[in-house]
């Protein structure tokens, strides 16, 4: 992962620069997004922004020299896909290293002799890496979770930190513990220390849970150059364009990684938009001087159309062992929700218990009762279990859930309690309540952050099941994303869920949007929006369902840059007729 000199990324090229003529886009079915007008067939680009939209005809009477054609014969274009939710540079990381749960298989610790050889040959292939960081399902759950054993096995002489695919436990080798400085002594914060699994005696297994994530975390940051750390960041970005993703949401981060994306738009190489949150996995948010002036920096720094801040994340539970732990007493939770929601910031909370859910909208409710009314935009991440009285009252609240359809559906969907006949990831009761949607990836947890497997599963509900992970006892989700995961053919998880692939569009662009405070400027397609946009590979709204999984982005257009181009589709200005 980290190599002596500069990291190469085949995804790091330079963005060309902005181009300063008219893009005209024509023959097409175009889907806007915007209520007043839908559809259309052409649309011109000036600059960063679209200039209009409207028929073929329409256009190219305007437009009849000078502008540079793209011929989408028919094809279909979207807004941009905003991906509500993930986490940018752990993606970053990941990409770069090595990955043992992918669409097709799972290498799991339950065959070690695959493991260890999987992890050896990177290893063997990436001899400069320093540190090699990799992503695989694995049980967070005694006694059933790996330790430090097995991946001394695979590699001994550097540092191995593997991310659980859920993103909320990490798996280290003895190299990465003495890196992170985890010895058979506790660490220094009791918060991080309570999820540092020892064994009878003490010694640290290698499994970091929760909150001491951020001691392996932190380790391997402090290892990387600011330079390197850019290269991975813009090779990520350009990943994420490959699926036609423009903007992005971090659920995680803080000042540091705030100015990794300002420098980066500064020189011009930013391909994706960014919102970024302050907030680590189930780290509890305390409101220090520090945390404070470093959030009003980062708004005021930070607040045009490539980054912004102004956004605070709360972690209400977490999502390791067999149900997800909570973080926070309720009193405690609720007074900083209200204290930060009166300073102005926006506020999103991972809530994927039924009992968090309706702690989060309890502490909204209170933070509107103190502070009055505004544009608050409040969230809920993965809004996984709510009943059907929370449903109805986040509507009221105007709270936003931040799903990711992939996640859904395993037999039992997203719920955790088996005794609990309430029906997971709720989406169309969540829209009859006036909820807005805004979907995402959670990208690494879903690999790849692909937007149109998330829209199929939103509209078939399909259920899956992964014979590569049925092993691991703790697996929160065994969705589309998950390694080796199949079909099972005629079983769907709650039906009266399912939503349309116009609402699930939606979700990914206009809702997305809104829920990002990004509305102004992206999530649709008309006159004075920045032209974020992507052309897919085919018509979404008209194929059969089990299908739209397999579209893909043959061009992604960020503020009027082509950032992405599968094939040539130009022609000269001449052949308007």
């Amino acid at each position: 992962m980290i190599r002596g000199g500069i990291i190469a990324l085949g995804l790091c090229a330079a963005v060309s620069a902005t181009a300063q003529d008219t893009t005209l886009f024509v023959h097409g079915h175009i889907y806007t997004a915007d209520p007043s007008r839908p559809w259309a067939e052409a649309l011109a680009v000036s600059g960063a922004r679209i200039a209009a939209v409207g028929s073929d005809k329409e256009l190219t009477r305007r437009w009849r020299s000078g502008a540079h054609v793209i011929d989408l014969k028919g094809r279909t274009v979207i807004p941009g896909i905003i991906d509500a939710h993930m986490h940018l540079l752990f993606g970053a990381l990941e990409i770069a290293g090595f990955n043992l749960s992918n669409p097709e298989h799972s290498v799991t610790p339950a065959d070690p002799a695959a493991l260890i050889a999987t992890i050896q040959a990177f290893a063997t292939a990436h001899p400069t890496d320093r540190i090699l960081v990799g992503r695989a399902d694995f049980s967070s759950q005694q006694p059933t979770a790996p330790t430090f054993a097995l991946l001394d096995q695979a590699v001994s002489d550097r540092p191995v930190i593997v991310h659980n695919s859920t993103e909320h436990s990490l798996w280290l080798n003895s190299k990465a513990l003495a890196l992170a400085g985890i010895t058979d002594q506790p660490v220094s914060d009791p918060g991080e220390e309570r999820y540092v699994i020892r064994d009878a005696s003490g010694r640290p297994t290698g499994l970091l849970l929760e909150a001491a994530q951020e001691l392996g975390n932190r380790a391997v940051l402090s290892a990387f150059s600011t330079e390197e750390k850019l290269a991975l960041i813009r090779g990520a970005a350009r990943y994420l364009n490959q699926f036609g993703i423009t903007s992005i949401v971090n659920a995680t981060g803080n000042l540091t990684e705030i100015e990794l994306y300002g420098l980066l738009r500064d020189r011009g190489e930013l391909t994706v938009r960014t919102r970024t949150a302050f907030g680590a996995v189930a780290v509890p948010q305390r409101l220090t001087p520090q945390l404070l002036a470093d959030l009003e920096t980062a708004r005021t720094r930070f607040h045009d159309e490539w980054v912004s801040a102004n956004l605070v994340k709360f972690f209400v539970d977490g999502s390791s062992g067999m149900y997800p732990p909570l973080v926070y007493r309720a009193a405690d939770y609720i007074a900083l929700v209200e204290e930060l929601d009166r300073r102005g910031f926006q506020l999103m909370a991972h809530a994927e218990r039924k009992d968090s859910v309706h702690l989060a909208l309890d502490a909204y409710a209170q933070a509107l009762r103190v502070n009055g009314p505004r544009d608050r935009r409040s969230r809920i991440e993965h809004d996984f279990v709510i009943s059907d009285e929370d449903a109805v009252r986040q509507g009221a609240l105007a709270v936003i859930t931040g799903a990711q359809p992939a996640f859904c559906c395993s037999d039992v969907g997203t719920n955790f309690d088996p005794g609990d006949p309430t029906a997971s990831d709720r989406w169309r009761t969540l829209l009859s309540a006036n909820a807005t949607l805004a979907f995402s990836s959670d990208w690494p947890c879903m690999w790849p952050p692909d937007p149109y497997v998330n829209m199929q599963q939103a509209v078939t509900r399909q259920i899956w099941r992964s014979p590569d992970t049925a092993v691991i006892e703790t697996a929160a989700f065994d969705g589309a994303n998950q390694g080796g995961a199949v079909a099972q053919p005629g079983k769907i998880y709650f039906p009266e869920e399912r939503i349309t692939i116009g609402e699930a569009v939606d979700a990914y662009t206009r809702g997305a949007a809104f829920a990002s405070f990004y509305d102004d400027h992206v999530g649709t397609l008309k006159p004075g929006m920045l032209a974020d946009l992507a052309v897919l590979s085919q018509n979404i709204f008209a194929v059969p369902a089990a299908e739209i999984g397999r579209t893909h982005a043959t061009l992604t257009m960020v503020g009027g840059r082509i950032v992405h181009e599968e094939r040539a589709a130009h022609l000269p200005s001449a052949a308007l007729k």
